[in-house]
């Protein structure tokens, strides 16, 4: 539990120096856009296919389990997320906001070291595969939340072949073929951008949080409310569901770890994209990031208890 706690005060120093990164004239809202955009569609990809060229493939019979718990899990997530914010969220105007940060965690920048910290780098695998109906969503509802309840639900195919998409389907085939060895010439370039993925997602939201008003940081009482179901309520139920279920505990735990990381980056990258205002979207990335720190070695531990 301790690599983990380490693992996540780490993560906040990346946000605080994109704070004062902004704050030095270093970082503005064009240089987060172009940098948001880099992160979306071509760094995360990279760690995608990178977590599969490593010296041992993972198991390829886990491929259709994962991807079997990975859509049950946000089918769940999005009814939770489209009814639970019209109970304590009263400004209509954001609820689409809240609905995001419920449904979608930080699986891409943050989820991949933690669960990598926890079960080891070939859990980056599974974790990747798990994902795949997150980042299939929220493309297709996540942009909905964002823009608000005027927007209409609508599926754009564009999504199948999304970059990280295509970096999941590449995964996939590396894995199901057994392809091992690949060539250092071809994995380490992949490596190096994929790294560059999480660095670069939390500057963003340090230095978005550096233009908002100081009285605005700490949140309100509805980002706390969101707080407490997106890192504790939602994953503790959903696991205690898949586990009765009977669910393989390795999967059930990862997909645990994921759905319990803080409201994804994208969220405030969209913001930034559609010009939507960004301040609760970043309060509540903000706050989540900080208490995450706390509640993700809790559900670690909650997993010997069970």
């Amino acid at each position: 539990m301790e690599n983990v706690i380490t693992q996540m005060v780490i993560l906040l120093f990346l946000v605080v120096a994109g704070f004062v990164a902004n704050k030095c004239g270093l970082m503005d809202n064009d240089f987060d856009r172009k940098l948001s955009n880099f992160v979306i569609n071509i760094s995360c990809p990279c760690l995608i296919v990178a977590s599969v060229m490593g010296d041992v493939l993972p198991d390829r019979n886990m491929i259709l389990p994962l991807l079997g718990v990975g859509f049950c899990t946000y089918i769940l997530l999005f009814f939770i997320a489209w009814f639970l914010p019209r109970h304590f969220v009263k400004n209509r105007e954001v609820q689409g906001m809240y609905s995001f940060m419920l449904m979608f965690a930080n699986v891409g920048f943050i989820g991949y070291p933690i669960v990598a910290s926890i079960f080891g780098n070939q859990a980056i695998f599974y974790a990747s595969l798990l994902n795949m109906p997150n980042t299939l969503f929220i493309f297709v509802v996540g942009t909905v939340f964002v823009l608000g309840s005027g927007e209409k639900l609508r599926f754009n195919y564009r999504t199948l072949y999304c970059p990280a998409m295509v970096a999941s389907y590449i995964a996939i085939i590396i894995v199901a073929f057994g392809w091992e060895s690949v060539p250092r010439v071809i994995s380490e370039p992949f490596r190096l951008i994929g790294n560059i993925t999480v660095p670069g997602a939390l500057l963003v939201i340090g230095s978005s949080m550096a233009t908002m008003d100081r009285k605005h940081i700490l949140g309100s009482y509805s980002i706390y409310v969101m707080s407490v179901f997106r890192l504790v309520v939602i994953p503790v139920a959903l696991f205690l569901l898949f586990y009765f279920i009977g669910v393989n505990n390795t999967v059930n735990e990862i997909n645990t770890i994921l759905i319990g990381m803080p409201v994804a980056s994208f969220g405030t990258m969209f913001c930034l994209k559609y010009g939507r205002d960004e301040t609760e979207m970043v309060q509540g990335t903000l706050i989540t990031t900080i208490l995450s720190v706390i509640s993700i070695p809790l559900l670690s531990l909650m997993f010997h208890y069970i």
